[in-house]
This record gives structure tokens, C-alpha cells and sequence, in this order.
């Protein structure tokens, strides 16, 4: 065979290299889906089991154990009783690189299930005094499964990995105001080693297999108020004789409307203010001495959400003064608002939508629900994106949504959650990225 000159054989490699550079990555992303095809039945047996027992915020100890004993198996190292019932496996690859945690939330909500599954949870228990089901209408079930799959996945390859992936299985999601993340921050989770990025996903309804994500402000944060008005007890039949706080209540109630809708500019961002409970009274013919009503506020602003603190106190208290009564506001911090870091969103939607099309991708509307991802956020760079999951059949415009005891999930999300979790962290450590 004829050998080619020096100069000739390095202008090949030229050429050759940046080829061969470019099917190295697709051959690794390859295995990715060579691997999720080959664990199908488990993520979804484990989605089921853990559908059927489901448990309540910082209950979650069946379900930590569960994941506990898989990490293990797989050999990573792990952590259990962090932040309470929280797990963290840690996956060191076989080459250096940053660090990425990936994220599931592991508890279920005070819900009786009536949506028709196979193995729709049967389990009670009492909440707030009162008997209740207990259901993961949130679809925490399917993000736990997904994420067992994605560290089984992810095992498989490890001597292949530029980096380290930690596995975050979170409690307490749901547990408003405290929650899960900060008690697991708190306990070094995003140390030792040290977290560059985070990222989650969240389902929902919408179009089986469709994604969705953006950069900035996303969900709202969330906290929550108790406002006691304080009146004077007297007959019903002589009310002049007394201070009705249900009657300055019902003021107070609908002046706090006119903080939404005439004290702020709605332009900026949206704002919720909810009155959830007005309690007052025992007797038809007394009025009481006090009132009480509970109530939340959303916010995508934080500055707006400072401002609407005042504002708040300074409605119920001066309506209250204006009767002759007094308002006790108390006003309780809850989750911060959950901002998708920008340059994390620029990275995630080019692998996205190589996972499940460009077709199926789309930008996020902001929303008003809360999530303490936002904690972990507010410590490194963090991103949450959207996975639809709603059963072919239905129309997702009509389904039940999150926190509804009709809510579905379909088994066939589960996989696309793996590739997709599995994808972004992969790329995500390739890339190199750091703050």
C-alpha cells in the first residue's frame, strides 16, 4: 500500500478529526436510549408501586428507602436523611468535569384519588383533623421513577461520564412554608462535592411527550397570611351596642381585592392575592369579638412581593380602624419566587429538542403555582422545565390539571423523562460548563 507524505497525512487528520469528534457524542447519546429502552418496565413498575403508596409531606420514608436501596445497587454513594427523609446518590464518572444535580420531589398530597388506574392509591389518613385520601395528584410518583431510571442509565455509563451527577430525591415539596429543599441545603446537599447547575423537570397536562421551558421569572412565590379582626361582642338584635368583626372583615376582604386591582401595575407582573377562609361565630343572634381569615399571596416580582406585604398590613389595619376595631396581620414567608437561569435556558433548548423534536418544544408562560425548587435556585444556577404527560385519548385542554383527585399520568412520559434528564445532564457536563 502506498503511504502518503507527512504533509498530506496531517491534512487528512485535519479533516478526519472534527468528523470523528462530532459521532463520538451521538454514539454516547445513543447508549442513553440503548439503556432507557432496556429499563422500560422497571421505571414504570417502580412508578406504580410508588403511585399505590403514596405518602404525605415529611412522611416520606417508604419511598426513600425504596430509592435509597436502588442507588445503592447501583453503586453510587449515598446519603439518606438529608433534610429529613431526603436521598442524594452521587455518581462520580470516569473523567473530569463539573458537577450537576438532578432533582425529583418525593411526596404525595391530602387527596382521595378518583381518577380510574390500575393502581390508584388506596391509602388514608387524617390531615388538619379531618380523614382523607392520599394521592400523588401532583405526579410526584412519575418524577421519582424517572429519576431512578435516569441514575440506572446514567450507572451504566459512568467510566464514560465528564463529571459528576447527583441524584436529589427531595421530600416535603409540598410542604409550604418550610418545604424539603432548604432543610436539605441545610444539610450540605449541594456540597461535597460542590453543585455547578441543577435542573428539574415538572409534568403535567398537555400533548403526551411535549416539553416546555424558559429562561427567567416562572412560577410565583408563595406565602401565606392570617389577618384576626378584633370587634366587640354584643347581641344581634343590638349590634350598635358593639363592633361586628364579620362585618369589618368582609370590608377588609374585599378591600384587599383592590391591592391587585388598583394599587399595583399588573404590566410588570402578575399578582395574586386569595382569601382561602373566613371564620367568625358560633351563634346566629351574637355578633362575636373576633374574626379570622387565612388566606395567600403569589407574586413573580420579588419586589412585588415586599410591596404587597405593606400594603396588605396597611389595608386590613386601617379599614379595621376606620370601624372601631383592630387587625393582627401575620404574614408568613413561604417559597421564593422560581427564576430559570438564563444562560441555562439558552443551553437546554437545543437538547430538548433534539430529544423529542422541535415540534414538541415551547416556550413557558409564567404561572402562579409555587415550587421550592426556587431554593435551590437562590444557591446555583437552577432550571425547571415542563413534560406533558396527558394519557392519548384526552384532550389536555379539558383534563384534570396538578393537585386534582382526577389527575393522570400516562406510563409512556416516563421514558421520555429518562432520555431527557439523562440527555440534559450528559450534555450539560460535556459542555463544561461552570459558573
Amino acid at each position: 500500500m502506498p503511504t502518503l507524505p507527512l504533509a498530506a497525512l496531517a491534512a487528512a487528520l485535519i479533516l478526519v478529526a472534527p468528523t470523528a469528534r462530532a459521532q463520538r457524542p451521538d454514539a454516547l447519546l445513543a447508549e442513553i436510549d440503548r439503556r432507557n429502552e432496556q429499563i422500560t418496565q422497571k421505571v414504570i413498575a417502580w412508578r406504580h408501586d410508588i403511585h399505590r403508596n403514596p405518602e404525605l409531606s415529611f412522611q416520606e420514608t417508604r419511598t426513600a428507602a425504596l430509592v435509597a436501596t436502588h442507588l445503592r445497587s447501583l453503586g453510587l454513594e449515598v446519603r439518606t436523611g438529608v433534610g429529613g427523609n431526603g436521598v442524594v446518590g452521587v455518581l462520580r464518572g470516569g473523567r473530569p468535569g463539573p458537577v450537576v444535580a438532578l432533582r425529583a420531589d418525593m411526596d404525595a398530597l391530602p387527596v382521595t384519588e378518583l381518577a380510574d388506574v390500575p393502581f390508584k392509591s388506596t391509602v388514608r389518613t387524617v390531615y388538619n383533623g379531618a380523614e382523607t385520601g392520599v394521592m400523588h395528584a401532583c405526579g410526584h410518583d412519575m418524577h421519582v421513577a424517572i429519576l431512578m431510571g435516569t441514575a440506572e442509565v446514567l450507572a451504566g455509563m459512568r467510566e464514560r461520564i465528564p463529571g459528576t451527577v447527583k441524584f436529589v430525591f427531595q421530600p416535603a415539596e409540598e410542604g409550604s412554608p418550610v418545604g424539603g429543599a432548604g432543610p436539605m441545603i441545610r444539610d450540605g446537599v449541594l456540597e461535597s462535592p460542590a453543585v455547578d447547575a441543577i435542573f428539574a423537570l415538572h409534568v403535567g397536562p398537555g400533548p403526551l411527550g411535549s416539553v416546555d421551558y424558559r429562561g427567567g421569572p416562572t412560577q410565583a412565590s408563595t406565602d401565606n397570611f392570617r389577618i384576626v379582626v378584633r370587634g366587640k361582642q354584643t347581641h344581634g338584635a343590638m349590634p350598635a351596642g358593639g363592633v361586628d368583626p364579620l362585618v369589618v372583615g368582609a370590608q377588609i376582604l374585599l378591600g384587599l381585592q383592590t391591592i391587585v386591582s388598583r394599587q399595583v401595575d399588573l404590566a410588570t407582573a402578575p399578582l395574586v392575592v386569595t382569601v382561602g377562609a373566613f371564620h367568625g361565630g358560633l351563634r346566629e343572634n351574637i355578633i362575636p369579638d373576633t374574626a379570622v381569615m387565612i388566606g395567600t399571596i403569589r407574586a413573580l416580582s420579588p419586589t412585588m412581593r415586599t410591596d404587597v406585604h405593606a400594603r396588605l398590613r396597611r389595608t386590613a389595619e386601617h379599614i379595621a380602624a376606620a370601624a372601631g376595631a383592630t387587625a393582627e396581620v401575620t404574614i408568613v414567608e413561604g417559597y421564593p419566587v422560581t427564576v430559570n437561569d438564563v444562560g441555562l435556558a439558552e443551553f437546554i433548548g437545543p437538547v430538548l429538542r433534539r430529544v423529542v423534536g422541535a415540534d414538541k418544544v415551547g416556550i413557558a408562560e409564567p404561572s402562579m403555582p409555587a415550587e421550592d425548587f426556587s431554593r435551590f435556585q437562590e444557591k446555583v444556577p437552577g432550571l425547571m422545565f415542563g413534560l406533558s404527560v396527558t394519557p392519548p385519548g384526552l384532550d389536555p385542554s379539558r383534563v384534570a390539571g396538578n393537585h386534582s383527585p382526577l389527575f393522570q399520568g400516562d406510563d409512556a412520559a416516563l421514558g421520555i423523562g429518562v432520555r431527557l434528564m439523562a440527555n440534559v445532564a450528559i450534555e450539560y457536563l460535556r459542555s463544561g460548563k461552570t459558573p
